[in-house]
């Protein structure tokens, strides 16, 4: 049960900050805000890890690095597509990379009780309904969203993997440091070669919140691999589209459609489940 709560705060933390960056890149250009973003949460690390004079494992840290190469990119495409679609519509389709560290977990040996397992993928299942909507939109600007979707979702979904995987083999801070490093260099590096700003006046400390609330959901997550199976952890912590498009409705007034509400239910379903049987 530790691990089933930890990995929704994981997603719930997510979601509040997919919510913030997502607004945040309609007024300001992405690769900027996730520069920012991602700096904060590095700093926050950095004093963690003095404070507590924790040690960083060389293992943990380069697989935290392979994550972060896939974080860096995925949180930019991410948010591009945040930025051009509609996020109550875009976040349920890079829910879809929960597949990928499913599916890696499970082939890396990890043995869930088969009704937790199909818990995992009604709970999937339920985040990802919504975006039969958007797949069938005619608009071009629509279809952009989308495939930047796709591609955040496969890049997400392996940096949640080696998240997980450094985590369980080197330790939660040695991940989280070795992530945040390899998502803010890529990410800067992106930034110097196209000369964008990073300058954001009243609204860098709501720059830097999304990122404390980006690294506090990694550092969520990546104890409750420490706690229970990725395979299902990976899952769970990947329902941040639920609280992204509950906030879309409640502060955008963006309309949650039929099948929307169908799928929020249909992922508590899931989630239930893997609470019963996990």
């Amino acid at each position: 049960m530790t691990a089933i709560a930890l990995a929704l705060g994981a997603s719930l933390a997510w979601g509040a900050a997919d919510f913030g960056g997502g607004l945040l890149t309609r007024r300001f250009p992405v690769v900027g805000v996730a520069v920012v973003s991602q700096a904060a949460g590095f700093v926050a690390l950095a004093l963690v890890a003095l404070a507590t004079g924790a040690s960083i494992d060389g293992h943990g840290f380069a697989l935290g690095l392979l994550a972060g190469a896939g974080g860096g990119l995925g949180l930019a495409a991410f948010y591009r597509a945040l930025a051009v679609g509609t996020i109550s519509v875009v976040a349920p389709v890079a829910a879809c990379g929960a597949v990928v560290p499913l599916v890696l977990s499970l082939l890396a040996g990890d043995d869930p009780r088969a009704v937790a397992l199909v818990g995992a993928v009604v709970a999937l299942a339920g985040a990802v309904l919504a975006s039969s909507e958007e797949r069938a939109a005619e608009e071009a600007g629509r279809r952009d969203a989308v495939a930047l979707a796709a591609a955040a979702a496969v890049l997400l979904g392996l940096f949640v993997f080696f998240l997980g995987r450094g985590s369980q083999h080197g330790g939660a801070l040695s991940a989280l440091v070795g992530a945040r490093t390899g998502s803010l260099s890529l990410l800067a590096a992106w930034a110097l070669a196209t000369r964008t700003t990073v300058t954001f006046g009243r609204d860098t400390a709501a720059v830097a919140g999304v990122g404390l609330l980006d690294v506090a959901a990694n550092a969520l997550f990546a104890l409750a691999s420490r706690e229970g199976l990725l395979a299902i952890v990976s899952v769970l912590g990947s329902l941040y589209p639920v609280p992204t498009v509950i906030l879309a409705h409640v502060v955008l007034r963006e309309r949650i459609s039929a099948i929307q509400r169908a799928g929020v239910l249909v992922a508590l379903i899931g989630v239930a489940m893997v609470a019963a049987n996990g």
